[in-house]
Formats: structure tokens, C-alpha cells, sequence
């Protein structure tokens, strides 16, 4: 969903920046380090496209940085790995009512063309607020199946790069990955993608990341899925 569908990943990393950057000012306040921030290319690495522990925990592993894990339940901004996320998704819900959701219209032609040819779409994502951004938008008919993080969380499944999340999507679907396509703009998705068996990994590079992109497994990378262009053969069922 954020960064595909909708233009919403850069919004989360506005708000994951403001969560880290306090805490990294605080830890170098306390140890006499230097101070070091947060950046776009912390969140591409660590962060993006993971559920947001998973991604907390990447990028405090990578500045070795020790918090405990915490609690589901821990409050806002206590300085455990669940305190951060917990802090982080209230300044999403926050910045996401201040300023709003656009769908990239692009996408949306895309998917409209493929469902026109009788395709089922899924749409995949870590972030629990899915259903929130999708009614913002209006766009709940173009998908047969949404696989979300309160789905993930439910079922168990590990988040990405383990390509757990787009198998649950395709057994729900009904449909082999092998006869299944992944689109992602996150470069966990990509490797979960590619981890997965599916026929076709499409990278959206719209950070610049095309080679990052194809190392991580994408079999095709476009800047954005205007360029898509769909065969003229019509399935005769939907796949």
C-alpha cells in the first residue's frame, strides 16, 4: 500500500524520523556522542515495509543501540522498541488526519485495467492502519483480499522481508505464487517477493534505488507503473 497505492511512506518516515531523532539527541545528550540522525536511507534499509517493531529493532540493532523489546501494551514513548513504535503510529494517526491520503493515479489506472481483464488484486501491507487510509481514499472495491499488520499479527506471520505476508495474500486468492505478481516499492517487499516464489517481482523505484532494487531480487524495476504495459492476451478466468 504506502509508497504503491498510496503516497503515504513518506509520511511514515516523517514521523519515524521525529520518534528517532529524539531519542538519538537523548542518547547522545547522555553519553557524549555525537549525534547522529536519522535519515532516508536508515528508513529504506531498516524500516520500510517491516512492521514497525520488526523496524525499530532493524535500524537501534544497526547503531547498536540496546533497548529492551517491551510490550504491545507499553505507553507511547517509553524507551523500549514497542514504547517507539507505540509513539510512532500516534504520530501517523495524527499527521494522517492533519494533512491526508493521495492515491498514486497511476496505480490506480493499473489496477483498474488488470481487474477489467478479470485478475484478482490483493493489497498487502505491514501497517495496521490500512483500513483507514483505504475508506480516506475510496478504494476498497479495486481488492479481493487485504492482508494487513493486524492480519499478520492474528495469524502469526512473520513480517518482511519473510515472504509470509504474500503467501497468506495468495492462498486467500485462491492463486499459486508462481502464477502471482508482486509490485513494491520497500526493498524487504522486493526480497520477500523474491523469496516467495512469485512469478514476477515488479520494484517501484521511486527513491533512485534501481540496482538496490534488481540485488534484492526484482525481476523488473519501473519509476512508476505508468510504465506497465499489459499484454494483449485475456485470461479466460481470473487468475
Amino acid at each position: 500500500m504506502d509508497g504503491v497505492v498510496t503516497d503515504t511512506a513518506q509520511l511514515h518516515a516523517q514521523c519515524w524520523k521525529e520518534v528517532l531523532d529524539a531519542l538519538l539527541h537523548s542518547l547522545a545528550d547522555e553519553t557524549g556522542q555525537p549525534f547522529r540522525p536519522f535519515t532516508i536511507d536508515d528508513y529504506s534499509r531498516y524500516v520500510d515495509g517491516r512492521p514497525r517493531y520488526d523496524g525499530a529493532a532493524a535500524f537501534l540493532a544497526a547503531r547498536q543501540v540496546s533497548l529492551e523489546g517491551g510490550d504491545p501494551s507499553d505507553p507511547p514513548g517509553l524507551r523500549t522498541v514497542c514504547g517507539l513504535g507505540n509513539l510512532k503510529a500516534l504520530r501517523f494517526e495524527d499527521a494522517l488526519a492533519a494533512q491526508g491520503v493521495a492515491p498514486f493515479e497511476s496505480t490506480i489506472a493499473l489496477i483498474r485495467r488488470l481487474r477489467s481483464r478479470g485478475v484478482q488484486t490483493a493489497l498487502i501491507s505491514s501497517s495496521r492502519h490500512v483500513s483507514t487510509i483505504v475508506a480516506s481514499v475510496g478504494i476498497a472495491d479495486l481488492f479481493d483480499v487485504v492482508v494487513d499488520g493486524n492480519d499478520a499479527a492474528t495469524l502469526g506471520l512473520p513480517g518482511k522481508p519473510d515472504p509470509a505476508i504474500f503467501l497468506a495474500a495468495a492462498r486467500a486468492l485462491g492463486v499459486d505464487p508462481c502464477r502471482a505478481v508482486v509490485v513494491e516499492d520497500a526493498l524487504a517487499g522486493v526480497e520477500a517477493g523474491h523469496r516467495g516464489g512469485f512469478s514476477m517481482v515488479v520494484g517501484v523505484n521511486r527513491k533512485g534505488r534501481a540496482k538496490v532494487f534488481r540485488d534484492h531480487g526484482a525481476d523488473v524495476v519501473v519509476d512508476d507503473l505508468a510504465d506497465v504495459e499489459l499484454g494483449d492476451t485475456e485470461p479466460s478466468e481470473p487468475q
